[in-house]
């Protein structure tokens, strides 16, 4: 995850445990660039030219030209078809944000922000949490990876999440400020900054979200993701490790690189999205034309997380996932799924469990340690876990369900509890470690980085 979170993660995963996306089109999901002073950012070529890899969904380069400001320009990427046409909505989708032209006209120097620490490293860039040097402000400031293996071309997740970050403003999506460069012509977000992301929270926490702190957050998250789908824009990859927090309780969504787009009806797209835990059945079986259920389907996820403190589905491969998620809430059918037999991934030979069990897992009154979820809150986690992507729940309907509205009641953004941020302890308990004396207080030293490796939020 390249999020400007304060928690400390792991460079790279090797597992989807890891809160890290294992993009099988990572290294091909890119398009040619260059940088200009003409224009800030100029990304793509012009003329049609090919982007490279055969993953990417077709007419993914893209370019952003000074004035190109019309109503029904396709800023994003001129949404794909299956055989290649471009297809312009005008009307349809929202104008192209102005603020994103002339953010990469008017450039800053990265030199004007003081980098204090790494905060994280992802796929596709690094972020350092910094610091405003007029301001004074504390800033997340993220490194585009502009050079890969393959290419010395831009990524296209990196363009699609700077264009899209600039052309949102929303409580719950996470704010780019501006967008600055180096002597180098190396490209950096410089976003807001949170202390924590959600999946590094459950994992530290002794207990489990209370049920109104879990209300207050999927409420969040749902606004979010409403704004998102509201502005025909499918995130793609939402999970517990992109979803940040900070100390005032407030939610934010963030890495948009998987993000774009969409029409109406849907065009076909590029199956391989979304992290393997969190990735909807139609997914899982072929599907090249999807809609925001895929994200609906994360939400449900990402509920039964925080109320579990663990993924629901825990799958190794995209086999595995199936199966797990047969297992829980039973194998669909073309009763329950009409159509599921024509998706390319589908088998007879799958496992047969007609029961579903998800019940089990979210009972009402519980005496040995499973979640409880009342019967308006269950109703909330099966629309969101609804097999058929038509009958799955929508981000307006759900955030009107009457889950929200029965006691307990949501707790608002100001009285979330506090967590430290976990990057902060990290650094104090490793400055004492730094500062002992390695023969003298061997068992201080022990002692203070098993407290490294344990620091839990209460």
């Amino acid at each position: 995850m390249d999020s400007p979170s304060g928690t400390l993660l792991d460079g790279k995963a090797s597992s989807p445990e890891s809160g890290e996306f294992q993009r099988e089109d990572s290294e091909r999901d890119r398009a040619e660039s260059s940088v200009t002073d003409e224009v800030g950012l100029f990304i793509g070529r012009a003329g049609g030219e090919e982007c490279s890899g055969n993953e990417l969904d077709n007419n993914d380069c893209m370019e952003i030209i000074d004035g190109e400001d019309e109503t029904g320009v396709d800023y994003q990427s001129g949404l794909d078809s299956e055989d290649g046409n471009e297809v312009h909505l005008k009307g349809e989708l929202p104008p192209p944000p102005q603020r994103s032209v002339n953010m990469l006209q008017e450039c800053r120097s990265v030199f004007e922000y003081d980098r204090l620490n790494k905060i994280n490293e992802g796929a596709y860039g690094v972020v350092y949490r910094a610091r405003d040097k007029k301001t004074g402000e504390i800033v997340a400031l993220k490194k585009m990876k502009m050079k890969t293996a393959e290419t010395d071309g831009f990524p296209m997740s990196a363009l699609r999440e700077i264009n899209i970050l600039l052309s949102f403003h929303h409580p719950s999506i996470v704010d780019v400020k501006e967008v600055v460069m180096d002597d180098f012509g190396t490209v950096y977000m410089v976003m807001e900054y949170m202390e924590h992301d959600l999946k590094r929270l459950i994992e530290l926490k002794k207990q489990s979200f209370s049920l109104s702190e879990v209300k207050g957050l999927m409420l969040q998250l749902l606004e979010g993701v409403q704004h998102l789908h509201h502005n025909w824009v499918l995130h793609r990859d939402l999970k517990t490790s992109n979803i940040l927090l900070n100390d005032n309780g407030e939610l934010k969504i963030c890495d948009f690189g998987l993000s774009r787009q969409y029409a109406s009806p849907s065009k076909p797209y590029t199956q391989l999205v979304v992290t393997l835990w969190y990735r909807a059945p139609e997914l899982l079986l072929g599907t090249k034309q999807y809609s925001t259920a895929i994200d609906m389907w994360s939400v449900g996820c990402i509920m039964a997380e925080l109320l579990a403190k663990e993924p629901l589905f825990q799958g190794k491969t995209e086999l595995d996932q199936l199966d797990k998620i047969f297992r829980i809430l039973g194998t669909p059918n073309k009763m329950i799924w009409p159509g599921v037999s024509n998706l390319p991934g589908f088998k007879a030979n799958f496992v047969k469990q007609p029961y579903n069990l998800l019940r089990k897992k979210f009972p009402a009154t519980s005496f040995t340690g499973f979640p409880v979820l009342s019967d308006s809150g269950f109703d909330l986690l099966s629309k969101l876990l609804t097999y058929d992507p038509e009958k799955r729940i929508t981000a307006e309907a759900a955030l009107d369900h009457d889950w929200f509205r029965e006691v307990p009641l949501p707790k608002c953004e100001g009285f979330m509890p506090f967590f430290p941020a976990q990057h902060a302890q990290d650094r104090r308990l490793q400055r004492i470690i730094d500062s002992l004396d390695p023969i003298e207080e061997p068992q201080s030293k022990n002692l203070l980085q098993g407290s490294l490796i344990l620091v839990v939020c209460s």
